[in-house]
């Protein structure tokens, strides 16, 4: 009956038969166009690929300029017993005062007090904050873009060989960085520096290194620098460098002391390309995990983070897309 209907639409249709032979020809063309190779182009896109109609928050970022910088250039050598060096790096006249085994609760209250009550701008108003809660007192004049070094040490009369076992009540070494002069304190936003620094001893064998750093502003805030986990760090350091088992000793040591998830692994790759596309320069750093492995290309593509796959709230870049380009045409 079909064939029948089929044979009598075809006499008696002319539209039946143009389409039938429409349709032999297209089949005809695809067949002959496989054969020889002449594929016809297909933009093919991951689902996870696909740009997110829910864009990540860009976070606004204010611009300032930090006066102070400070540097451990000899961790391994330092010690309570031996002390430690350490290289200030300022734009200005600034002074370097060293507080050994400050408590640790009354520094934290003279950070509150910075914000409510009176600000932190030169070594005596930290020690009126802290009520004297110190060992010893150590003070350096550092000049302009001068960066020697400088010696800290506890007197030998102090007798101090260690500062008791974990949770301790007194930080080894905390050091402020000030601005001499009263004229460049109106001048920047930040006016002071506390870097609170970890000093090897009897009871706790972690190696030197800086804890926290804290920048205090003008405006009455303080703020907690972090490090950025970056996507490809620099060559993990030769065995000529560290003892064998210093890496393993110090892993541990800061589980104890809750510090372990600070620190990112070294890595060995030394570029430092975006992960996803692997072209791109890195210029986004994803919050709140703080790791910087996108470019500006695939920052738009991702609502988690493509390291450690948490949820992104904001994000900011490093430089500007102007800057960029400017880097890339010095670099041509």
């Amino acid at each position: 009956m079909a064939a029948v209907f089929l044979v009598t639409l075809y006499e008696y249709s002319p539209v039946f038969y143009i389409a039938l032979v429409s349709v032999c020809f297209l089949v005809t063309s695809a067949l002959v166009l496989g054969w020889f190779g002449l594929g016809v182009p297909v933009i093919l896109r991951n689902s996870e690929e696909t740009e997110s109609s829910t864009r990540v928050l860009k976070k606004q970022m204010r611009q300032v300029k930090n006066p102070f910088g400070l540097e451990i250039p000899y961790p391994a050598a330092a010690s309570v017993t031996r002390g430690v060096t350490l290289t200030p790096d300022c734009l200005e006249d600034c002074v370097l005062t060293c507080y050994w085994g400050c408590n640790v609760q009354k520094l934290h209250e003279a950070l509150q007090k910075h914000v409510y009550c009176f600000r932190i701008k030169t070594p005596q108003t930290l020690e009126d904050a802290l009520y004297n809660e110190y060992l010893y007192k150590q003070q350096h004049f550092i000049k302009k873009n001068d960066k020697a070094e400088k010696y800290c040490q506890l007197p030998e009369d102090a007798q101090v060989v260690d500062f008791g076992p974990v949770p301790r009540a007194r930080y080894p070494l905390v050091a402020l960085l000030t601005l001499a002069d009263e004229e460049d304190r109106e001048i920047y936003d930040i006016i002071a520096m506390v870097a609170v620094i970890h000093i090897p001893d009897e009871s706790y064998r972690l190696s030197c290194r800086i804890l926290y750093q804290y920048l205090l502003l003008a405006q009455g805030q303080y703020h907690d620098l972090k490090q950025l986990f970056m996507s490809a760090n620099s060559p993990a350091p030769s065995s000529s460098d560290t003892f064998p088992g210093e890496s393993s000793t110090d892993r541990g040591l800061l589980e104890k002391a809750g510090l372990a998830g600070d620190e990112p692994e070294l890595q060995e790759e030394s570029s430092k390309d975006c992960v996803v596309c692997q072209n791109g320069p890195v210029n986004w750093v994803l919050l709140p995990c703080r790791h910087t492995c996108l470019c500006d290309g695939c920052i738009k593509y991702f609502q988690q983070c493509p390291m450690c796959r948490q949820f992104v709230q904001e994000s900011f870049p490093l430089c500007s897309k102007k800057e960029n380009d400017e880097d890339v045409s010095t670099h041509v």
